[in-house]
Order: structure tokens, then sequence, then C-alpha cells
């Protein structure tokens, strides 16, 4: 083999080498990707301490009524069932321990296995989680939501 076959040689090998690790790089990102923000609740990503008790979680006035917000940052949603009800869980679904995604019609939903939870109680309302998400004890006042 030439010199020149040779360095050809080498280039497409390297070419093939980092198309496959670029490739399964994407895959292994959109496998973790994140919430985009569409469909009922939105992921908000809030500054402060992680979920320590005080921290102002969200406005009372984000949280639609029916709907709620998956805080990604201190792994809690927070949900209003009813106009001025607010509910808080965790927000790692009881199944395989994925982040719950959304909110919708009082419907909290894990995207990993489509697992469902009441908004209200965080009791399943279809599988195959069979736990509820545990509760987090919240206060609400003047329009802002905290960890208690």
């Amino acid at each position: 083999m030439s010199a020149a076959q040779e360095r050809h040689h080498l280039l497409e090998r390297r070419t093939v080498v980092l198309a496959v690790g670029a490739a399964g790089a994407a895959a292994a990102l959109t496998a973790c990707g994140g919430s985009d923000g569409s469909g009922g609740a939105e992921s908000v990503e809030q500054p402060g301490s992680g979920g320590a008790g005080g921290a102002v979680l969200a406005k009372t006035a984000d949280i639609p009524e029916g709907g709620g917000v998956v805080l990604a940052a201190q792994k809690v949603v927070v949900t209003q069932p009813s106009a001025g009800e607010f509910k808080a869980f965790s927000a790692t679904c009881t199944h395989q321990g994925c982040a719950v995604k959304d909110v919708t019609d009082n419907v909290i939903t894990c995207p990993c296995h489509n697992s469902t939870f009441d908004a209200a109680t965080g009791s399943p309302t279809g599988g195959p989680a069979t736990q509820p998400l545990p509760a987090r004890e919240i206060s609400v006042e003047g329009g802002s939501i905290t960890l208690a």
C-alpha cells in the first residue's frame, strides 16, 4: 500500500470512528433529555436551596387549576387540583425513579412508562406504578409556595 493510500485508509477509519461516536452521543443525549416545557405543565428551574424548607418554590399564579408545575431542581411537583388548593409531591416516579414530566387534567404523568398519578392525592391511577408519589409539605402564604 502506498503512503497516499495508507493516509486515505487512516482518514476513512477516523471518519467512521467519529461518526459512530457522534451517533452514540446523540442517542445518549436523546434518551436522557429533559422536559421541553410543552404539554400541560412546565418544568421550572428555580434558583435557591434545591428544596430546603423556606425556599420559594413557585408563585400560586404560576400553578394552573387542574394542572401543576414540575420543579426539576427541587424534585417536586406542585399541583392545584381545585381553585386555591395546592398540593406537592415528590417528582420521582415510584415505578423506576424517572422524573415525572407534566400535570394535565389533574393527572401527573411519568414519561418513562406512562404511569399516572392523581394530582390531589399522588395515588397511582395507571400503571405500572403501584405506590403513590410521596407528599411534600408546603406552605402557601401571600401568593408564594414554599416547602415547609
